[in-house]
């Protein structure tokens, strides 16, 4: 035996898996040690965390996107350990903590208009309701169609709008005033297009186009009396003109509010358009003018929607389009129309289209018009001829009565005599006064700034151009102002409410400039109503007295003088007799039994050759009665420069007067021929 002990064994190295099982206790006791300290951190957190109401500002607007991200090597702690109890802990702690940083951002984002119930109790971490941020008042502009609510006040100003202009137009509609000539006139085409289907009774000889008439024949045809509805032809386009001016007060309502982006500037404008009485003159006759007037604001509106679609362009156009075909008059409005449009599809995706497609539709009438005469040969004078002074034999042309137009003069209106000073003034000096000087001041206004002041721009342009048209030296009967009166009353609303929308240094001021938008104008409107000097609603007559105006009066009815004098033909003249007349009387002797087949116009009876050369035979003694309207003969001396009405006045020297009536300076005759 060896003295020797036997040596110890080497001890075996440690495995992977004793290694992984010290790492184990090792990962452990390291996070036992993170969740002992914890608790300590949060309560340091909540120590340090201020008040609630004296939360730092940075804290309180710190979006949620910019809160701190989560601790990443918390993540991988969790997604390394095998435990998962230990896991389970720790992501609760990690929520907890989180929520407790999150506490005072979310309560930043709370509303604070709520009422805060200061009796309850307050949580340490509660954050007091925050204000929600104040709301911009929205932008005004024209050019991208950013246009003000109506809101309820609005609507109610409207509704009072259409009705004040149902009471003004409606009332006394039938008796004042007279009939003229003009409205027989287009009752007597319009009856043409039902009873024969033709655009005139007589040679038409394209002096006006034929869809106002047209559309006059559209209205009648459902009627259940037609023509008779509502008492005689002329009347049952009456009712027309006043359903027409209804539409219209709403579209120059939205109009106007929609250029000026005011409701009180759209009041005052609706205000003028309905009480004024050159308008009430005017507006309840039957004339192709007040149509013109619906289509054209019709082609504004869908231009001054709040999208410029594809719909509103075609439509805008399709309007403008029928507006011109109504009257060519509506021609001095197309520049302003045209520089609207680019303005509003300027810069857009769609902005050739929108441009090309406008002009498309607005030619589209047109053409349609221009086809007609083409398909009858009556396009182009014989021989290309467009001289003045030799009128074509053959046929009419519609190029030539254009041109026939175009270089008619008369004078000025500017003169003793023109009918500025005999007609417009002396019927509402106030509303042309204003509306002129409105106008230039929009002018001014929007050259000065065209970006921000389109509405003005468009305002004074469409005034101006039209304006134009009547100063410019040609022929002017006494209804062409019909259609300038619209655009002078936008005028007069939006810059009215522009001087009343001046600034103000303080608080005060501006409150009461609040009050002075509304009561000023209120103020004006009285004094226009109930001022004898004014006419809107009383003046002064002819013997001193002051009283109800005549488009109120009740006791003046002018239209019964002419039914008495249709009364008396029926009564005493036989239905076979030859008639010379004016045109207002047309459609009660020819569509109401029995029938005067051979009643006619001096002006067709002049012109016509089927009626001047072969039912007259441009003879005096072939001529039975003579019914004088009240400026017929004023007509005839008119139109007699070239001796056409020779024969005519002839016979008038050869006959007795057999009946006659007057009322203040309005007198109707009958006469018959010796």
């Amino acid at each position: 035996m060896s003295d020797n002990p036997t040596p110890p064994r080497p001890a075996p190295e440690p495995t992977p898996v004793a290694a992984q099982d010290q790492s184990t206790r090792r990962d452990k006791q390291t996070r036992q040690d993170r969740q002992d300290r914890q608790p300590s951190r949060d309560r340091q957190t909540q120590d340090r965390q201020p008040p609630p109401d004296r939360q730092p500002q940075r804290d309180r607007q710190t979006p949620p996107d910019r809160q701190p991200p989560p601790d990443k090597n918390a993540a991988r702690d969790r997604s390394a350990t095998k435990d998962k109890g230990a896991a389970q802990d720790k992501s609760a702690t990690k929520d907890g903590a989180r929520q407790d940083r999150s506490a005072p951002r979310d309560g930043a984002r709370q509303d604070r208009s709520a009422p805060r119930d200061k009796s309850a109790p307050r949580d340490k971490g509660a954050e007091p309701p925050a204000r929600p941020p104040r709301r911009r008042r929205p932008r005004f502009s024209v050019e991208r169609g950013w246009f003000p609510p109506l809101g309820s006040k609005g609507k109610v100003t409207l509704v009072v709008s259409v009705l004040t202009g149902l009471l003004t137009h409606g009332y006394h509609l039938f008796r004042y005033p007279l009939y003229l000539t003009d409205e027989g006139i287009y009752m007597q085409r319009a009856w043409s297009v039902l009873r024969e289907t033709s655009l005139s009774p007589y040679t038409y000889d394209y002096d006006h186009a034929p869809l106002g008439w047209i559309t006059l024949a559209g209205w009648v045809f459902p009627l259940p009396k037609q023509f008779e509805t509502f008492g005689n032809a002329i009347n049952t386009g009456r009712f027309l003109m006043l359903l027409v001016h209804l539409v219209s007060i709403y579209l120059l309502f939205e109009i106007t509010r929609r250029l000026s982006g005011s409701v009180l500037a759209a009041t005052i404008a609706a205000f003028l358009f309905n009480v004024s009485p050159i308008a009430v003159y005017f507006q309840r006759q039957v004339l192709l003018d007040n149509l013109m007037i619906l289509w054209l604001l019709l082609s504004l509106f869908m231009l001054l929607r709040r999208e410029v679609t594809i719909r509103s362009v075609f439509g805008g156009g399709m309007a403008l389009g029928i507006a011109l075909i109504t009257k060519e008059n509506a021609i001095f409005f197309v520049p302003s129309f045209m520089y609207l449009l680019y303005r509003r599809v300027k810069g857009s995706a769609s902005h050739r289209f929108t441009s090309t497609l406008w002009p498309f539709a607005a030619f589209a009438p047109i053409g349609a018009y221009v086809t007609y005469a083409l398909l009858k040969n009556e396009l182009l004078p014989s021989g290309f001829d467009f001289d003045l002074n030799n009128p074509p034999a053959d046929h009419v042309s519609l190029l030539y009565t254009l041109w026939w137009q175009l270089n008619r003069s008369q004078g000025t209106l500017f003169s003793h005599t023109g009918l500025l000073q005999t007609s417009w003034l002396v019927r509402d000096k106030y509303l042309l006064i204003a509306g002129v000087c409105a106008m230039l001041i929009s002018l001014w206004i929007g050259m000065h700034d065209r970006k921000r002041n389109l509405g003005f721009l468009i305002s004074g342009t469409l005034a101006f151009g039209y304006a134009f048209y009547l100063v410019r030296g040609s022929v002017v009967l006494d209804f062409y102002v019909t259609p300038l009166i619209p655009m002078l009353a936008i005028n007069v609303g939006m810059v009215i409410d522009r001087m009343l929308t001046g600034s103000f240094a303080n608080r005060f001021m501006r409150g009461a400039h609040s009050m002075t938008r509304v009561a000023l104008p209120s103020f004006v409107a009285l004094l226009l109503l109930a001022s004898p000097a004014s006419g809107y609603l009383v003046h002064t007559n002819t013997e001193g007295h002051t009283q109800i105006a005549d488009q109120y009066q009740s006791k003046i009815n002018l239209t019964g003088m002419q039914h008495a004098q249709i009364a008396w033909v029926r009564k005493h003249v036989p239905p076979n007799s030859r008639i010379i007349m004016d045109d207002d009387l047309w459609g009660d002797l020819h569509d109401v039994r029995p029938f005067y087949p051979y009643a006619h116009s001096h002006w067709n009876a002049s012109s016509d050759p089927d009626v001047r050369d072969k039912l007259f035979r441009k003879k005096w003694q072939n001529v039975d009665y003579i019914i004088m309207s009240n400026k017929m003969r004023k007509s005839m001396d008119t139109n007699n420069s070239d001796g056409r009405e020779n024969w005519i006045l002839q016979a008038l020297r050869n006959s007795t007067r057999v009946w006659s009536q007057t009322q203040g300076n309005i007198k109707l005759e009958i006469y018959r021929v010796q």
